[in-house]
């Protein structure tokens, strides 16, 4: 279906192409300059919400890079402009399906006649949208170089994708959630976001033997806290840390030997190895006693109203 879809639109920019050039019927674009042809923006021009200013190559690259985008992944660029980050998801070393959203008609024309001469019109296109009102929830890795603002208005949205989800920003950041990652290449900024799975809650832990505790553990974004419960009573969880569905802490078990759980969130459980110092890694499972607590973190922001017509 995707296939499909992209094929439909690369047939279009090919046509709009052998419109735009009178009495050849036959032509194609060859290059850049062919495309623009069609329409050629300014560096710093008006677009809704924003100004376009190009991402330079390099720093395309390092994006997709930090993303570690790989051909199984459906990569969607909010706000494409010309289409350059999704040309390059397309491309290897990537080889992605990628999709672009773009609101100004005439940048979404060059951008499918770009897909066309980069040669990718199987695997990506770019479509004209409102990044407020289109679906993205289906992409692997989100890709954007939009505004401070915006960034934070899309956030919650993003923070309800699927757990691992790749979130990917040249120059601007999403307020305190705290990046993953950064990298700096000629005074420009990549940011990269891992959503995370939620996991505010009480957890009843077992072994395959007798050894049963309870964690109930907080959440803001990606950090996480809490503590445990064990026979002898309760004391805080060390090193807990959370990176998309992947989950790790640290605790002293009732003999004061350190325990350390590593695991991965699924469902309703989290299924991973406990495992003492110099002892063996023993299978244990936690499951979430009713629905993981709700954060005010993940909720949309209120002076975002505005962009969803609230």
């Amino acid at each position: 279906m995707v296939r499909t879809m992209f094929k439909a639109a690369s047939l279009g920019a090919a046509a709009l192409f052998a419109v735009a050039v009178a009495g050849d019927v036959q032509a194609q674009p060859k290059n850049q300059a062919d495309c623009e042809k069609l329409y050629k923006p300014t560096v710093g021009q008006s677009g809704k919400d924003v100004v376009w200013v190009p991402t330079p190559d390099e720093l395309v690259r390092r994006m997709l890079t930090m993303a570690k985008v790989t051909d199984k992944d459906f990569v969607i660029d909010l706000g494409a402009g010309d289409g350059k980050i999704a040309i390059a998801a397309a491309k290897a070393p990537f080889s992605a399906n990628s999709l672009g959203i773009e609101y100004n008609p005439d940048m979404v024309k060059l951008a499918n006649c770009m897909v066309q001469v980069e040669g990718v019109p199987s695997k990506t296109k770019v479509i004209q949208g409102d990044i407020f009102k289109e679906d993205f929830t289906k992409a692997d890795v989100i890709t954007m170089y939009l505004l401070p603002e915006l960034n934070l208005c899309v956030r919650h949205r993003i923070l309800g994708m699927k757990p691992g989800t790749r979130v990917t920003s040249h120059q601007f950041t999403m307020g305190d959630w705290k990046a993953d990652e950064t990298a700096e290449i000629e005074y420009r900024n990549a940011y990269l976001w891992i959503v995370p799975a939620r996991v505010a809650g009480a957890w009843t832990f077992k072994d395959s033997g007798s050894m049963q505790f309870a964690v109930n553990l907080t959440q803001t974004f990606q950090e996480i806290a809490g503590d445990v419960t064990l026979a002898n009573g309760k004391q805080p969880l060390v090193g807990a840390t959370l990176r998309g569905t992947d989950v790790r802490f640290a605790f002293n078990d009732d003999k004061g030997n350190t325990r350390t759980f590593t695991g991965s969130v699924k469902g309703a459980q989290l299924v991973g190895t406990l495992r003492a110092p110099n002892g063996p890694e023993v299978a244990v499972t936690g499951t979430l006693q009713g629905q993981p607590r709700a954060g005010e973190w993940a909720t949309m922001l209120s002076q975002c109203g505005r962009f969803y017509g609230k």
